[in-house]
């Protein structure tokens, strides 16, 4: 399924943080590098006025989202489903953006919450951005296949670099010196390198 071709706007955007939790730290794959980049995405939407919306997974059994994601005042919603579109957030991605159409993901884990919320979006005709060096899993391969179906169901594969140069357009934008401090040094390795076998070039 193809996605229509358009230039990602803030506009029309809602950054979703999933389920970066406390109790994840010890099991999921290059879990500080995940949340460092994530973080970053998330304090540059807030320069660039995109709305954000985080959600927690059993938070009694699976701890509370971890410190080091800057969420400021916005309140996690706790859920049990898989998806992030429990009906409050549907409604509630609604209320941030009546322009919505597109959706950049971050977050854990790629083969099941972030992936049945990528899936519900592009049901609903939505366009879906997966960021794919903030998002993994406890296992690399259901990382790396995760991946591959979000991408054959129609999501763009990209990366937290991509993202905020697509949502900027133009180094004459008025707010791209605020945001360079975060795109000055790569993003962190998450090991996306090994899926293609190339060698990484920072090693």
């Amino acid at each position: 399924m193809a996605q229509r071709i358009a230039r990602l706007s803030h506009k029309t955007s809602l950054l979703l943080l999933c389920d970066m939790q406390e109790k994840f730290r010890s099991t999921i794959k290059y879990f500080p590098q995940i949340i460092e980049t994530s973080n970053k995405l998330l304090q540059t939407c807030k320069v660039l006025d995109v709305p954000y919306i985080v959600t927690e997974q059993y938070p009694k059994g699976l701890g509370r989202t971890v410190k080091e994601l800057e969420v400021g005042d916005e309140k996690p919603f706790e859920k049990t489903l898989f998806s992030m579109c429990t009906p409050d957030v549907a409604s509630y991605m609604k209320q941030k953006n009546k322009e919505f159409d597109t959706a950049i993901i971050c977050g854990i884990e790629a083969h099941a919450c972030v992936l049945q919320t990528a899936i519900d979006l592009l049901s609903q005709n939505k366009r879906v951005y997966i960021v794919a060096d903030a998002v993994s899993s406890r296992s690399l391969t259901d990382r790396m296949y995760a991946f591959d179906h979000m991408r054959q169901a129609g999501a763009f594969i990209t990366t937290f670099e991509s993202i905020v140069l697509q949502l900027t357009q133009d180094a004459g934008h008025p707010k791209f010196k605020q945001i360079q401090q975060f795109i000055k040094t790569s993003a962190a390795d998450t090991g996306l390198l090994a899926f293609k076998n190339l060698p990484n070039p920072s090693s």
